[in-house]
């Protein structure tokens, strides 16, 4: 049986496997190969709604639309067709009316004369304009399931904006989303749309955006905690010439959404360290590129932030190092690696604080760091883990993870190879807290190991579970998967049989995977089901895939998978964690 699946998997790679584009070919390819991030969006009837919640749609397509345009709104009864010409689950159309001054009762009275069959909605903040590039109505854009665009372009060659044709010789449109459902190549990724130029914005509010009165405030409260020295980030955002001298290169990233990086929808849940810009701050960042990155008043500048040798967490009262210097290889494997340091504590210790950092960052691609108290057969509890956008561990004030006495700190690292030999001797640094916590703050993982993502599988589900044993309060997530992870969810099944989701990550980036600290505190009551819900995509559509037409099992190599929802929580009752935790499935 499994010789004939391996069989069958090769004749399917072999066969079929889409020829996707993967980034701007030429100066001609508009935005096709840009993936577009989620975003939320709000309907004329008041519902919000994301790009998200298309996901069982194997392609969207979105066209610009205008009140007053004349090409858009000939194309209309072609984008009516087009909408029921595909199945849901095939692809999805949605309009956009992102001009300059579209009211919602002029796009209301819009839509019910020109019978729009289509989900629309208003870009007030003309998001979409960044996002896809958009410059015209009548403009459409074909996303695949990965939501990165595979075709820019026009509806059909029926309309200029200087002629008319009985009707089209040529249907890209409709052509381009067939051919992303059946994973085929574009014929034409590109060509010029017809239609009217659609008005930008233009704010008052940013006219004569300075470094010194606007931006850099933006940078030190989103940027700065990653961007100082000693961290892994590519440059220090501390000082106005940091600033300006990656200055294209950061309007570029926040535009897109790519920076700061911040995944989670924001529909669901409040989250203390999110790290998402506003529209207006992006605008002010766009502005102050776009008129030559003034500098203001240098000395009246806000004071920026002060970091204590690097550490996130501040100044540590303690810091353990690995017990030797580690040479990586530069090339091939590197299997995780263990170590064991003693804690040589004489009495307990609650943590207030913990960060791991590697002294490499180039070579370290994770480090979990766990604690096991002395005895026979005690299992290593969670302390911290660092992986790429992970932040330290920092437990409010009235709260701390015990340490008990004696306890050695073990270490889990994995390495991975840059091309040329690497030393690293990764730390980590613990502050206390200054009393006996009132509560008692414990991680568990909510995982499931017992699952096989079949070959070329594009959206596997997987699912586990854990339930509170006494009334608890969660405080923090963290979703964990490997290359082929898609989206997590995490939801609270109350006894009452009421469902919550509390933190959805649409698109799951294994290069950044983050904390979600909620603002407040959620509160669940005894026998409350912690679900979580976790796809994958083993496809050729996947860029980050090592091996589409294997099947996939659980392993803590990156070419293998993990299905882990990491939560932070206390019990009210003060119970302590290794004697309540409840088997996950």
């Amino acid at each position: 049986m499994n010789i004939l699946v391996i069989i069958t998997s090769l004749l399917l790679s072999q066969s079929y496997g889409p020829k996707i584009n993967q980034g701007p070919k030429d100066a001609n390819s508009g935005s096709v190969g840009r993936i577009i991030p989620n975003f939320v969006f709000t309907l004329p009837n008041g519902k919000k709604t994301a790009l998200s919640d298309f996901h069982e749609s194997k392609s969207v397509a979105f066209v610009l639309l205008g009140t007053s345009c004349p090409v858009a709104n000939a194309y209309i009864p072609t984008l009516n067709e087009i909408s029921l010409k595909f199945s849901k689950n095939e692809a999805q159309l949605i309009g956009i009316y992102a001009n300059a001054g579209e009211s919602k009762e002029a796009v209301l009275q819009h839509i019910k004369d020109f019978k729009i069959n289509f989900p629309v909605f208003i870009d007030d903040d003309q998001i979409t304009i960044r996002l896809l590039g958009a410059r015209r109505s009548s403009e459409s854009f074909v996303l695949d399931q990965r939501r990165v665009i595979q075709y820019q372009g026009r509806i059909d060659d029926q309309i200029t904006n200087t002629a008319r044709k009985d009707k089209p010789s040529s249907n890209e449109l409709v052509n381009a989303i067939g051919q992303v459902i059946s994973l085929k190549k574009i014929d034409s990724p590109f060509t010029e749309s017809p239609g009217c130029l659609i008005t930008k914005i233009e704010k008052t509010s940013l006219k004569g955006i300075t470094y010194s009165s606007h931006i850099a405030l933006i940078f030190y409260k989103h940027c700065a905690d990653c961007h100082h020295p000693g961290t892994a980030a590519p440059f220090s955002l501390l000082t106005y010439e940091d600033a300006k001298n990656n200055a294209s290169m950061i309007k570029e990233v926040t535009s897109l959404h790519t920076m700061p990086p911040w995944h989670a929808d924001t529909r669901f849940g409040h989250f203390a360290n999110e790290r998402k810009l506003s529209v207006e701050e992006i605008h002010q960042i766009g502005a102050w590129v776009d008129s030559g990155m003034p500098s203001g008043d240098l000395p009246k500048a806000p004071k920026a932030p002060s970091f204590e040798e690097g550490w996130r967490l501040g100044k540590p009262d303690i810091v353990f190092k690995i017990p030797e210097e580690q040479t990586i290889p530069a090339k091939g494997t590197v299997g995780y690696k263990y170590f064991s340091v003693k804690t040589n504590f004489t009495e307990d210790m609650y943590l207030q604080a913990a960060e791991a950092r590697p002294s490499n960052r180039a070579v370290v691609h994770h480090i979990i760091v766990f604690y096991r108290e002395p005895g026979k057969g005690k299992r290593p509890m969670w302390i911290a883990a660092t992986a790429p956008g992970a932040e330290p561990v920092i437990h409010p004030i009235g709260m701390g993870r015990k340490i008990p006495a004696g306890s050695d700190i073990i270490w889990q690292i994995h390495y991975t190879p840059t091309g040329k030999e690497e030393k690293d001797r990764s730390e980590i640094a613990f502050t206390f807290c200054k009393e006996k916590p009132k509560q008692f703050v414990q991680t568990h993982g909510v995982a499931n190991s017992m699952f096989m993502i079949p070959p070329l599988a594009i959206k596997h589900e997987v699912l586990s579970s854990f339930t509170t044993k006494n009334d608890a309060v969660i405080l923090a997530f963290f979703p964990h998967m490997h290359l082929r992870g898609k989206d997590f969810e995490y939801q609270v099944h109350y006894p009452d049989g009421k469902v919550q989701t509390i933190l959805s990550v649409p698109q799951f980036d294994f290069n950044w995977q983050a904390t979600y600290r909620l603002k407040e505190p959620l509160s669940v009551p005894k026998g409350s089901k912690i679900k979580c819900i976790a796809h994958f995509d083993n496809s050729k559509l996947n860029p980050a895939n090592p091996a589409p037409w294997k099947p996939v099992f659980w392993g803590e190599q990156t070419w293998e998978e993990m299905m882990i929802g990491y939560i932070d929580f206390y019990y009210l009752d003060g119970t302590h964690p290794e004697k309540t935790l409840s088997s996950s499935n």
